[in-house]
């Protein structure tokens, strides 16, 4: 094995240049990177070598010699132990800057387009307590039941009182969640052995209705003291519309297994975004952030240009967010989703919402969008909003095909947006701007919105 210029357990001192795109701390060493947690651009400190590869390493921050002046105090008390936030070290002002400088930075480094402008990163007045979901492991310590998230890059669960990003609602829940287990004598998943029966409480908050769905979910096919479960959570909120039993029996880090089934109350929940209400089932995918998300999908109409004569595909619809707020301005929409679960919520949030112009289909994009192509489907405009992997090459194919005089693309991977916008640019479209909004404050993830335009 080729030579390092560091080895593991060597104590050095550094000066941190730059950030990764998780928000780890980058220095370097002979040209050698070290990704260290928690070490802030311009800081000098101590770091000890925990592990080595041929290109790069991992560090631990030992000593801080000389702080940056975007350096701040956690107000979580367990932020260096918990994986779920990445950045409360950070100023937020700081967190919107380097969210822009990763999405330039991929786009002259994968894309190969320097030129193209993105904008100032879209932030909150308050980045906290803004999600409205959350997925709890509960596990078991000291004989007592424990809820909380798992550390980094492990399964041990961190013990958790509050937490300062979550909506106060899901907060109040779920500290109560373990004392109810402990108290009927329900036992907590171990990944180890696989027995145990209670894996994950989900819960789900209506930011602007306050309806909450709660998901246990279990390892068993049976619910222990069901009746008495459903009596005690909804004694905690009377907010609580919806409580649902998910069963995953595999050994699997998936939380959710394929079936639910909603032991009291509704199977969904309403929340609003704009002037649109939607059904939110236990499976949907449903933006964590709606304030934010109002101000990401703003910037998509605002990309699509729409007049009202305009055909729409929306590939990767969901439960018709973005189908919806696009149909209020378009002729028609097509929305292509994979979740069955997903297509009857969107076609009953259609309802709900006056917009017949809409039609949902259950599918993969990637496969329906071609067929669309070969029945002589020519939309105006394309939405994608693709998970983290991007865009499918039998996608992005028949997106061309289709000849749309425009594609609005949001992205949750900058990544693999500048991979996408790399290939579309090669088949004649143009990547015109790039609008990064902050869906997820203190943590490294950033969503933005791409508008691309065909070539002249």
């Amino acid at each position: 094995m080729a030579q390092t210029p560091v080895e593991k357990n060597q104590y050095i001192d550094v000066t941190f240049e730059d950030l990764t795109h998780e928000g780890d701390g980058v220095a370097k060493v002979d040209g050698y990177p070290l990704f260290v947690p928690y070490g802030l651009p311009g800081e000098q400190a101590k770091v000890k070598v925990v592990k080595t590869r041929k290109n790069f390493g991992f560090g631990k921050l030992i000593e801080l010699y000389e702080e940056s002046e975007h350096r701040i105090t956690p107000p979580c008390d367990i932020f260096f132990q918990c994986g779920g936030c990445q950045l409360q070290h950070m100023t937020y002002e700081r967190q919107l800057q380097m969210k822009q400088k990763q999405v330039q930075d991929v786009m002259r480094k994968i894309a190969h387009m320097p030129d193209v402008p993105v904008h100032p990163t879209i932030g909150m007045e308050n980045p906290w307590d803004y999600r409205n979901k959350v997925s709890i492991p509960v596990g078991k310590r000291d004989g007592k039941v424990i809820t909380g998230f798992y550390q980094k890059r492990s399964h041990n669960i961190i013990d958790m009182e509050s937490c300062p990003v979550q909506h106060p609602q899901n907060d109040k829940l779920i500290q109560a969640m373990a004392d109810i287990f402990d108290e009927l004598g329900i036992e907590p998943y171990d990944v180890q052995t696989h027995r145990g029966v209670i894996r994950h409480v989900v819960v789900r908050t209506g930011q602007h209705t306050n309806e909450m769905m709660v998901v246990l979910v279990t390892r068993t096919k049976d619910l222990p003291k069901k009746e008495k479960l459903i009596e005690k959570i909804k004694a905690i909120d009377p907010d609580v519309k919806s409580i649902v039993h998910n069963i995953n029996t595999k050994k699997t880090n998936v939380i959710m297994g394929p079936e639910s089934k909603t032991i009291s109350g509704n199977d969904t929940i309403t929340d609003q975004i704009g002037d649109l209400t939607f059904e939110i089932g236990a499976h949907s995918f449903y933006q964590i952030n709606p304030e934010q998300t109002e101000k990401l999908y703003g910037k998509a109409l605002e990309y699509a240009q729409l007049s009202g004569s305009e055909t729409v595909v929306d590939a990767y619809c969901g439960i018709g967010t973005i189908s919806l707020f696009l149909a209020q301005h378009a002729k028609k929409v097509y929305g292509v989703e994979v979740v069955p679960q997903a297509v009857d919520n969107a076609k009953d949030n259609a309802k709900r919402n006056r917009l017949p112009n809409t039609e949902f289909y259950v599918g993969q994009a990637e496969k329906v969008m071609p067929w669309w192509y070969a029945q002589g489907l020519r939309p105006d405009v394309i939405v994608v909003d693709p998970p983290r992997k991007g865009c499918d090459e039998d996608l992005l194919q028949a997106m061309v095909g289709m000849e749309p005089e425009r594609i609005v693309y949001v992205s949750c991977n900058p990544s693999t947006l500048a991979r996408d916008l790399k290939y579309l640019n090669e088949a004649g479209y143009e990547a015109k701007q790039i609008q990064p909004v902050d869906m997820f404050p203190q943590s490294s993830h950033i969503e933005c919105v791409c508008e691309i335009v065909k070539k002249l």
